[in-house]
């Protein structure tokens, strides 16, 4: 009876698959020697340079105070730096961080078809943009 509950809830099934998806993207963006969260901050950055903290949190659905931390790690390590505009901190990246661009989008094509060889192309897409709907339709329940 507890493997039909564990089947059956939402809560479970989406926590084993994080788990499963999480060491496939953990092994494969450990090349960059940046964890997958931190890559694709980064990558937000590539795309709009000079992005606002507020911006980064609403693209990677994340709190303010997650992303503070993340841009203060990244910040360490030197792969991008903030300014500030009156009340809005900007995000840049720097040389260092910009050359690990190809590399990051190395990682992402490789996770990509790891995880296509498995589900195949359309189904890993598909799967993706259908959790994406779920989780915004659940995110705004209120």
């Amino acid at each position: 009876m507890l493997e039909i509950y564990l089947k059956e809830c939402l809560y479970f099934t989406v926590n084993r698959l994080s788990r499963v998806i999480t060491k496939m993207a953990d092994e494969e963006f450990a090349v960059s020697g940046l964890s997958p969260t931190y890559a694709f901050l980064l990558m937000a950055v590539y795309e709009k340079e000079g992005i606002s903290q507020k911006e980064l949190g609403e693209i990677l659905h994340l709190q303010p105070s997650t992303v503070t931390r993340f841009i203060e790690k990244l910040m360490g390590k030197g792969l991008i730096y903030n300014r500030v505009e009156g009340r809005l901190s900007l995000i840049y990246t720097t040389e260092k961080g910009k050359a690990l661009e190809g590399v990051i989008n190395e990682c992402w094509n490789s996770l990509r078809s790891r995880y296509a060889a498995i589900l195949g192309a359309k189904e890993g897409d598909e799967l993706s943009l259908y959790l994406d709907q779920v989780s915004d339709r659940l995110e705004n329940i209120e």
